[in-house]
Order: C-alpha cells, then sequence, then structure tokens
C-alpha cells in the first residue's frame, strides 16, 4: 500500500496541477451601473465582454449595489457609465468609464486593469477615426480603473494574510494525523477503548488542545503580519478569531479522517502531503480560481481552505463582516461536522 502511493501521488499531482494551473484570468464577473442606456455605452460593454475577459453577470441600479457585490464577491469587476456618457461622445468631450476592481487578488485585478485601460484605448482611436470632424482635446473615451482594498498592489496586504490559512492547515492535518497514528502504534489508544469514553468524546478530546495550538498561530501570525508587513486589519478582529475557529476544525477533522484511514505514520504523512498539495495551489492562494478550468474551479469547493481564503482576505483587506462570509462558514461547518462524524464512526468500528 505504502508503495502503491509513493508511485500514484506524483503522477497524480503532475496531471491534476499541470492541467489546472494557469495565470491567464478569464471570465471576470462583472456587474455593470448603467446610468446612460445609449448604444454607446452597450457599444462599449459588447466590446469588454467580447474580449473574453469580462462577463457581464448583473445590472446593478445603483453605486451602493454594485459596491455590495463586489464586496461579496459575487463580482469582481464593476463598470460604471454616467448619465451623460453618449451626450459627451457626441459633443466631442471625453466621457469617463469608471471600472471598479477587486484588488485583493493582485493577479486578477492586473489583468484587469490591463485589458480595461487597452480597451479604452482602442475604442477612443475608433471613434477619431469615424469622427475627424469633431475636435477632441482628450481621449474620447477616459477609462477610470479603481483598485479596490488593495489600490498600490502591495503583494504582502494579498499573500500574508493566506499564509496564515497555510500554516493552520499544515499543523492542523498533517500533526494531527501523524501523531494520533503514532500513538495506535504505541498502543495508548488502547488503553482509552477501555475506559467508557464514547468515540465521539475521545474524537473532541484529541482536537481541543490542537484548537488552542491554532489560535496560538494565528495570534502570532497576525501580530508579525501588523508589525513587519504593516498589513491593516480593516474588519473585526472578533469575527476574524470566531469565523477561524471553523476552519481549524475542520483541518482537525481531516487530520482525524486521514489518522483513522492510515495504517502507520508513513501513510499519513502521505495522505496528508497528498492533500496539502491541492490545498496551497487550488485554493486560490497562488493562482486565481477564476483561471483555472471548470472541472478543477468546482473541484476546489472540496479544499476547506478555500473557503477560509475567502474569509480572511475578506475581513482583513475588505472589512467585510459575517453577513457576507455565511455562504463560506456554512461550507466550513459541514466539513467540520462530515470529517469528525466519519473519524468517529470508523473508530467505532475498529474498536468493534
Amino acid at each position: 500500500m505504502t508503495l502503491a502511493l509513493i508511485l500514484m501521488i506524483p503522477l497524480i499531482q503532475i496531471l491534476l496541477f499541470g492541467y489546472a494551473i494557469q495565470t491567464e484570468v478569464k471570465h471576470i464577473p462583472t456587474v455593470v451601473f448603467d446610468q446612460s442606456l445609449s448604444p454607446e455605452s452597450r457599444d462599449m460593454l459588447q466590446t469588454l465582454s467580447a474580449t473574453g475577459y469580462f462577463d457581464i453577470v448583473h445590472s446593478a441600479s445603483s453605486f451602493k449595489e454594485v459596491n455590495h457585490l463586489i464586496d461579496k464577491g459575487s463580482a469582481r469587476a464593476g463598470i460604471i457609465f454616467p448619465p451623460d456618457f453618449s451626450k459627451k461622445l457626441k459633443r466631442g468631450e471625453s466621457a469617463q468609464v469608471q471600472v471598479l476592481v477587486d484588488a485583493s487578488d493582485s493577479m486578477l485585478s492586473n489583468q484587469a486593469v490591463a485589458i480595461a485601460n487597452s480597451i479604452g484605448l482602442i475604442k477612443s482611436q475608433e471613434v477619431l477615426l469615424k469622427n475627424t470632424a469633431l475636435n477632441y482635446k482628450e481621449l474620447p473615451y477616459d477609462v477610470r480603473v479603481r483598485p479596490w482594498y488593495n489600490p498600490d498592489g502591495v503583494t504582502a496586504y494579498y499573500m500574508v494574510p493566506a499564509i496564515l490559512g497555510i500554516v493552520v492547515t499544515m499543523t492542523m492535518v498533517i500533526i494531527t494525523a501523524v501523531a494520533i497514528v503514532r500513538e495506535k502504534e504505541r498502543g495508548t489508544l488502547e488503553q482509552l477503548i477501555v475506559t467508557p469514553i464514547k468515540p465521539f468524546e475521545l474524537m473532541i478530546g484529541k482536537i481541543v488542545p490542537y484548537i488552542i495550538l491554532g489560535y496560538l498561530q494565528i495570534t502570532v501570525a497576525l501580530l508579525i503580519s501588523v508589525l513587519i508587513f504593516k498589513v491593516p486589519i480593516r474588519g473585526s478582529i472578533v469575527q476574524l478569531y470566531i469565523l477561524t475557529l471553523f476552519f481549524i476544525t475542520a483541518s482537525l477533522g481531516l487530520g482525524l479522517m486521514i489518522s483513522n484511514l492510515a495504517k502507520n505514520q508513513m501513510q499519513a504523512f502521505q495522505m496528508a502531503f497528498f492533500v496539502m498539495l491541492p490545498s496551497i495551489l487550488l485554493s486560490g492562494f497562488m493562482f486565481p480560481r477564476l483561471a483555472m478550468p471548470k472541472a478543477i474551479y468546482y473541484m476546489s469547493d472540496f479544499i476547506p481552505l478555500t473557503y477560509y481564503l475567502e474569509i480572511i482576505r475578506g475581513i482583513i483587506l475588505k472589512g467585510i463582516g459575517f453577513g457576507y462570509l455565511v455562504g463560506q462558514v456554512m461550507a466550513l461547518l459541514v466539513f467540520s461536522v462530515f470529517f469528525i462524524v466519519f473519524s468517529s464512526l470508523k473508530f467505532k468500528k475498529q474498536i468493534l
């Protein structure tokens, strides 16, 4: 079994990651607030959509709605046309187009900014060639891009919060899995089996010390992030600590499940390592999920770290709260319950 894992792990990972990892982000979910409702604004939207980089997913009725959808993550970009957009073009004046980009993902925002500016230049050239009689003093299309949440594109603001999730995952999954299997090999778990403790109670007892350890790690990592890397914490630190509990329990539950499936420490380490690489590469930690093929994108929904990265970046960079993160919290709760219940039932079966 161990030899088979050693041979299969690199093969599966090369095929999976070679297919999944892409850096060119297309089909960015985009919300539009078109106050002009003119042929010119519709033509601009069609051009942006035709590039394949912007997918119009919602038409907003107010700037507040645009803000809400980007905060929520339902849209990663917003395009706003002012009421006088068409009139200015016809008068030979520069017409403004505002493009808002979620810069909490620097790779995505860089491409969105570049494409939006390029389209503005292309459309301006088209207008200048068609309307030589109009004396434009500036470019007809004045595309003004505003990167939100990380306007200066500081890499540390984007990467450091995510590293917190990676550190917790490594500790909770690998150490928990290996430590419990080691207890099996040493026979210390057999001493607990003869006690009146129920399997579920035993599983809970095993993860409580690691929950404390996880919070200590988060605290130290946050202090380093703020004091050394100057990462701004725009949201509630209390909410961050509360929601982190769901991720810690999900990671510990995964470690418990691995410990119940593995027969020895080597197998436990290999299985934990097999879980870690997808967590790092497919969760959105290093590469935007939007750039991944659809099959891989949906596969990453089964990785707990995917949801925690949205939580921690949302609270730290965007300053959003629980109301915007209910879906992510519920997903982590489902993971926690499933992993712990499965581990308890598996452990009970081993006892019988």
